[in-house]
């Protein structure tokens, strides 16, 4: 009797991705752990200008980064708000996994209607949005240094 070989469970995750902190790389870890391929989309500077976001790095950049990151098996661009349920179809992805500081956004609540939606764990301990802080103070510190 011949085996049939089961569908990897594929994951798929959004984010910005500049600046990555520890944080960042436990999401990807914890995305993985969920299935057998992660495939995390990454906002390219025109979506983010989109969404009034800015970024140190450039796509190209932060798409390297990700890419670099072992737990990550694909990297696609994040191009504009609705693709999600279009990336769920091309991908055939089982599980949408966000950090949890997104539990309950209608945006991926809603995708629940194409597959499993699902967060990791968000420990406070490692803030992107602080770290950036931190680098525009110390950046316009040493400007004002000048």
């Amino acid at each position: 009797m011949a085996r049939t070989k089961k569908k990897p469970v594929v994951v798929l995750t959004y984010g910005t991705y500049d600046l990555l902190t520890a944080g960042h790389v436990e999401h990807f870890r914890d995305a993985k752990a969920m299935g057998d391929y992660l495939i995390v989309g990454v906002s390219t500077d025109e979506f983010n200008a989109i969404k009034h976001k800015s970024s140190y790095l450039t796509y190209e950049e932060r798409k390297f980064v990700v890419e670099s990151i072992r737990y990550v098996d694909k990297v696609i661009p994040e191009e504009y708000w609705e693709q999600k349920p279009d990336d769920i179809k091309k991908y055939n992805v089982d599980i949408v996994a966000m950090g949890s500081d997104w539990e309950g956004d209608e945006r991926f609540e809603k995708l629940r209607e194409f597959c499993d939606v699902r967060y990791t764990y968000r420990s406070g301990k490692y803030s992107s949005t602080d770290f950036r802080k931190h680098v525009d103070e110390y950046t316009k510190g040493i400007e004002e240094e000048k």
